[in-house]
């Protein structure tokens, strides 16, 4: 049964409960991507959990639009003289579309020859100004200092460029939408993970393929809401030097797109971790019989469940997700 909600999280748990709608509503939007077609490249910069979409999305546009997408960090731009950026594409992904460095990374990357794409929650927002072009998330305000809705929010708008660019992801992009829209917003073992998390010392978050950029915004959140020590990792490189820390007490959560050629590498890791000892819970679209999802969809369907989780262990911890005491909404960083 779904916690109470009173004034602690309220503002978290009406703004996540939009995102499914504001993921499809974005997802769907037609847009002009023209700018894009001719990329032999494409870098993202982005910050905290817009950088977690932006790895999301990375996965996507590499299997889809068969270039490089990579991630850059903004200071490349914001404390030195930036990069040659000819033939390539610039994804800027920003909620308020205010941080500094992201709007001196959109300006030096067009400067340096670059198609600039920004992923904004905030019309007329700087970044939007410096950009080639804008794919609004339209989610509405968002007041909590966590993002949820404009995170899934991000993904959804950066499918819709791929969708302009890639017509055939267009059409499973659209059936996505569908199954989505179709879904109950609740895991049905919310209780079980809000009873691990409580538990819980440290946790490792692990994904593969777009699960592994969920992994990293629900590892941050974690972090963020719940002051949980939290870690994220790809399933093909936690079995290295990180399994050794499962020799201590360690919650292990396998966020699961459902994605065919990533199975072998979660089922691996599943069975390491549940070998030393770990408590392990792993979960999927499979789990609400969801299905032709595309990789994104999905990794942004494991979010939306995932927020509630987060949202209720950090309350029954008598913490404010809402207003983490060290954060603040827009962060300004060079």
């Amino acid at each position: 049964m779904m916690m109470e909600i009173k004034d602690k999280g309220r503002l978290m748990a009406s703004e996540s409960a939009e995102a499914r709608d504001v993921f499809c509503r974005a997802a769907k939007q037609k847009v002009d991507a023209s700018s894009l077609k001719d990329a032999t490249a494409i870098y993202t910069i982005a910050r905290g959990s817009s950088d977690a979409a932006a790895n999301i999305l990375s996965y996507e546009f590499m299997r889809e639009f068969g270039v490089p997408v990579t991630s850059l960090p903004p200071s490349v731009f914001s404390l030195g003289a930036g990069v040659k950026m000819d033939d390539a594409a610039v994804m800027v992904i920003s909620q308020s579309g205010a941080s500094d460095d992201l709007v001196r990374s959109a300006k030096g990357a067009g400067k340096r020859g670059a198609s600039v794409l920004a992923i904004t929650n905030q019309p007329d927002s700087p970044v939007e100004a410096a950009a080639t072009m804008t794919v609004p998330i339209g989610a509405g305000p968002e007041l909590a200092v966590p993002a949820t809705k404009t995170v899934i929010g991000s993904v959804a708008a950066g499918m819709a460029v791929l969708s302009a660019l890639v017509p055939d992801y267009a059409t499973r992009a659209a059936k996505a939408v569908e199954v989505l829209e179709s879904l109950e917003t609740r895991h049905p073992r919310s209780e079980a993970l809000r009873a691990a998390l409580l538990r819980a010392q440290n946790v490792y978050v692990i994904g593969r393929d777009t699960g592994f950029g969920a992994a990293h915004e629900v590892s941050l959140k974690l972090k963020e809401c719940c002051a949980l020590h939290a870690e994220a990792y790809s399933s093909s490189e936690v079995l290295h030097g990180p399994l050794q820390l499962a020799t201590n007490p360690l919650m292990v959560l396998i966020l699961d797109t459902g994605a065919e050629n990533t199975q072998d590498s979660l089922d691996q890791a599943e069975a390491r971790f549940k070998g030393v000892g770990c408590d392990v819970h792993r979960i999927s679209p499979a789990d609400v019989g969801a299905a032709d999802l595309t990789p994104a969809a999905a990794a942004a369907l494991l979010l939306n469940f995932m927020y509630s989780v987060i949202l209720e262990t950090a309350l029954a911890l008598g913490l404010d997700p809402d207003r983490p005491s060290t954060l603040s909404k827009v962060t300004q960083t060079t």
